[in-house]
């Protein structure tokens, strides 16, 4: 029991698998394989086929999905394999989950490739368990294949382990470093209903990226010519990234973190690899002042009004 009490977290602190995990995230020795792989990846020729992977088209990351499969198959395959006279039927999963494996990967190096630097690191030691998954499986199969049931079973288990870690380690990445989150999504719960005055129209020069606040959170105001006015929330919808700080130009702005593109007239997101559209707001002038409303959804809006 006391063991237990130490590997888990409790009133005293973290516990040890939370430090060991914790301390992942602040070790710079894996940046140096980090830079390279990225650079890998972001090499790729993948065109418009990394929006897809990103899973800008589901809106939201496409990797969790796709991992159902493969770790599905080879936890119904542990299952076959603890019953008798089902070495056929956990051959053939594990064969699909071998099959699948190759495309979640893929999808899922995308995404880390965009990611900040702690978790990068945690996401190294994620694929690294996965891919030693991957080969404990394959070992698993070739085994079945020539007859020695025993050794596949016993790699097979093996197999399911390291992709429990990998898991436990994904998990980490989305709950705990908010990998893959939309980084905005607060946006509607800050900002009270109604126009928020944000300054004077000569306060915001034509074409420049302007940084204002309406109640808690920041925006990017960017006026046009004749006085038309865009109104953003300010930190990226992919990783919280200052639009503030982006490029401005053909009606859109790009993340200066990680080079996602929005639409200024409405948030929508224009490039990869973010997912999610930033949240926009309507403007107005009266008397000479820029003033903003939250644009909502039909449904949100509903809500909203309901609640107040």
């Amino acid at each position: 029991m006391r063991a237990l009490q130490r590997l888990m977290p409790s009133a005293a602190g973290p516990g040890r698998v939370l430090t060991a995990v914790d301390r992942l995230e602040h070790n710079a020795g894996l940046d140096g394989i980090a830079d390279s792989v990225r650079r890998v990846v972001r090499g790729l020729p993948l065109g418009r086929g990394r929006d897809a992977l990103h899973g800008r088209w589901l809106g939201h990351p496409v990797h969790p999905l796709m991992v159902q499969l493969p770790v599905g198959s080879w936890f119904s395959a542990a299952v076959l394999d603890l019953l008798p006279g089902q070495l056929r039927g956990a051959r053939a999963l594990i064969g699909v989950g071998l099959a699948a494996a190759g495309p979640a990967a893929v999808a899922g190096w995308v995404d880390w490739a965009e990611l900040q630097r702690q978790q990068m690191r945690v996401g190294l030691v994620h694929a690294a368990a996965n891919i030693t998954a991957v080969a404990l499986y394959s070992g698993s199969l070739a085994a079945r294949i020539r007859g020695r049931s025993g050794l596949g079973k016993a790699l097979g288990f093996a197999g399911l382990s390291a992709v429990s870690l990998g898991g436990a380690l994904g998990g980490h990445l989305a709950y705990r470093q908010a990998a893959g989150a939309n980084h905005s999504e607060v946006v509607p719960h800050l900002v009270t209903l109604g126009w928020h005055e944000i300054g004077a129209v000569a306060d915001f020069p034509v074409g420049q990226a302007v940084r204002r606040h309406i109640d808690d959170v920041t925006v990017l105001v960017v006026r046009e010519s004749g006085n038309k006015v865009h109104v953003l929330a300010d930190r990226c919808s992919h990783m919280g990234g200052p639009l503030t700080k982006g490029v401005i130009a053909d009606g859109c702005v790009q993340c200066p973190w990680h080079g996602s593109v929005f639409r200024l007239a409405d948030g929508w997101n224009v490039r990869d690899p973010a997912t999610a559209p930033q949240p926009a707001f309507d403007t107005r002038i009266t008397d000479g002042h820029v003033e903003a409303c939250l644009r909502l959804d039909e449904t949100r809006a509903g809500r909203e009004t309901d609640a107040a």
